[in-house]
């Protein structure tokens, strides 16, 4: 169940597409019949087709069937001809048609009482909405990663850093170009500093720019938020794990400062399984070391990170400590 607000609001949204759908189609009306007055005539003609209707089942005989089918026809000449009178002044063939957002639902919402796909995917839009609006962590961009950090800097493994993360950039940036809801998994490792949620927020700024649905914000926020929604604690009808299960792509900030309960784990398992399964691209950030992560997580969720997803290792100096010995903060 959504939020009773969030679910309100959708509703609203949804009257107000019905709402200017009919208003624009009456101002199309209203313009075209001042422009075209021969078409006055032909849709006081087909605005009768009710009543003439009516009146030939009403009278019955032989010969209604007949009666009908040429009033069928008669209705698409006459059809036929506002269409051509619209496109000799200039107008679209469809100038005249009631335009909706959705034409599975004509704008109503609902399909014989069930909710209309685009009703859904408005209340799904407006709850991730909501949730990233308590997000602990903002958008970024991929113009303010500033690789010069980076020069001059070695590794302990002797990889030159500049040239490493020029390539981590890159591929971010060609990822958040191409993404679809069939790219692959992020995972992003290296010490705190380095930019992990920099680039996976400046990832989400342009998939978001695209229309996708995205969540980013730290793990130990989201689960706090799901666990208190699971014990009760929370009345607002909210479902984060639900969202998190079916978003178009999610960011998981920080992994590894969650505490270790067997309910923490046992969501984030099954947030990672589970989208592996849906085949939904996630994005997840940690400080921890490859080493670390074995001792804090089950085979079987290790085994996922390492195999399923792109892993990428970040390196370098701590880019805030550089940027609070520079003055730059």
């Amino acid at each position: 169940m959504p939020d009773s607000k969030i679910y309100d609001k959708a509703i609203d949204i949804i009257a107000k597409r019905r709402f200017d759908a009919r208003i624009n189609y009456e101002n199309n009306y209203k313009n075209a019949e001042e422009k075209i007055p021969e078409i006055i005539e032909i849709n006081r003609q087909l605005a009768n087709t009710s009543l003439e209707l009516f009146n030939i089942i009403k009278a019955g005989g032989i010969n209604m069937d007949k009666r009908i089918e040429a009033l069928k026809i008669h209705n698409l000449q006459a059809q036929q001809m506002v269409e051509n009178l619209l496109m000799q002044n200039n107008f679209p063939r469809d100038y005249l048609n009631i335009k909706y957002s959705c034409n599975i639902c004509s704008d109503t919402g609902f399909v014989q009482n069930s909710r209309c796909k685009c009703l859904q995917e408005l209340i799904s839009r407006l709850s991730v909405n909501m949730l990233n609006s308590h997000s602990q962590i903002k958008l970024c961009s991929f113009n303010t990663f500033n690789l010069d950090y980076y020069r001059n800097i070695t590794s302990p493994e002797g990889t030159n850093c500049y040239e490493s993360m020029s390539q981590i950039l890159n591929y971010c940036m060609e990822y958040a170009h191409r993404f679809t809801l069939d790219s692959k998994s992020i995972f992003m490792l290296g010490n705190t500093g380095l930019g992990k949620t920099h680039l996976s927020l400046s990832i989400a700024e342009k998939v978001i720019e695209k229309g996708y649905n995205v969540l980013y914000d730290s793990i130990i926020n989201y689960l706090r938020q799901i666990e208190k929604e699971h014990f009760g604690r929370d009345s607002t009808g909210a479902d984060t794990l639900g969202l998190l299960l079916d978003a178009d792509l999610i960011i998981l900030d920080d992994l590894g400062s969650e505490h270790d309960t067997s309910f923490y784990v046992s969501i984030i398992y099954n947030i990672i399984n589970t989208r592996l399964n849906k085949g939904l691209p996630t994005i997840i950030n940690t400080n921890l070391t490859p080493q670390e992560i074995e001792n804090k997580y089950e085979a079987r969720l290790v085994s996922r990170l390492f195999a399923m997803y792109d892993y990428l290792k970040f390196m370098g100096n701590d880019i805030r400590h550089i940027k609070k010995r520079k003055g730059e903060f």
